[in-house]
């Protein structure tokens, strides 16, 4: 298969800490467009921060990569809101036009100047969006119309230019996408064959695999309701509701 042309960056991004909200928690969602090339090791590039180490960051963390190709929609869907109007407005690392969760697949390889990055899971969104566009539920928004972006491992660290362009090199498991991974996590959430096939994926992070172990043994669905809207969730004991979130998918 001929691998599509590379990707120019629409800017390349790096965030140091800063409160999000009243009680001073830090985070580093608030990244901006770096003109000079960035070191980029195993959890990310030199100068990024994350406030939550728990939950952002790491190996399987290190880059996160928004497609600039969902700006547009948004601001036809949210309006013409300050944080729309250049790159970094959902924290990400990387900004481009021409990628999007329906083109990417778990393990996919890009060559970044010195670096090759490997797709390693979709971005789970959290609350700190909706502090960051100042509306209550931006982040299930981003969770149910599936413009989430997605995550990057770094397979051979090197320096990386905003100049440079990202090429495909491998394709490891085209047929799981990003866009149908998030599918049958967020949609279709008690699909028994899927789950199944997500739970052997070796390549995806334990954690979702664990996620899809775990909705096949109890036949019920996380409840996502602290992650989305930072608060302690009303759930049964284990923490899993009835198969759906509170509010249904809409993308």
């Amino acid at each position: 298969m001929v691998e599509p042309p590379p990707i120019a960056l629409d800017a390349l991004l790096i965030g140091s800490l800063s409160p999000i909200d009243d009680r001073g928690t830090l985070s580093g969602i608030d990244k901006h467009p770096t003109l000079d090339p960035v070191h980029l090791g195993t959890t990310g590039f030199a100068g990024d921060h994350q406030g939550d180490l728990k939950r952002h960051g790491g190996p399987d963390k290190a880059v996160h990569h928004y497609p600039r190709d969902h700006y547009q929609i948004w601001v036809d869907e949210i309006g013409s809101v300050a944080r729309l109007q250049q790159p970094g407005a959902f924290g990400e690392n990387i900004s481009a036009l021409g990628l999007t969760e329906s083109d990417v697949a778990i393990g996919d390889r890009f060559r970044l100047g010195e670096a090759l990055l490997e797709v390693s899971q979709g971005r789970q969104p959290c609350w700190k969006l909706n502090r960051r566009f100042d509306l209550p539920d931006m982040a299930r928004r981003v969770q149910q119309t599936g413009r989430t972006g997605w995550y990057y491992r770094v397979i051979e660290t090197g320096m990386v230019s905003p100049d440079d362009r990202m090429q495909r090199v491998e394709r490891r498991h085209p047929e799981w996408t990003v866009a149908r991974l998030w599918h049958y996590l967020y949609v279709d959430t008690l699909n028994r064959e899927a789950l199944s096939a997500i739970a052997d994926l070796a390549i995806l992070p334990p954690n979702w695999r664990e996620y899809a172990a775990k909705r096949l043994q109890t036949r019920a669905v996380e409840d996502w309701s602290r992650r989305l809207d930072g608060e302690s969730p009303a759930s049964t004991p284990d923490g899993a509701v009835d198969g759906r979130d509170r509010s249904p998918p809409n993308g």
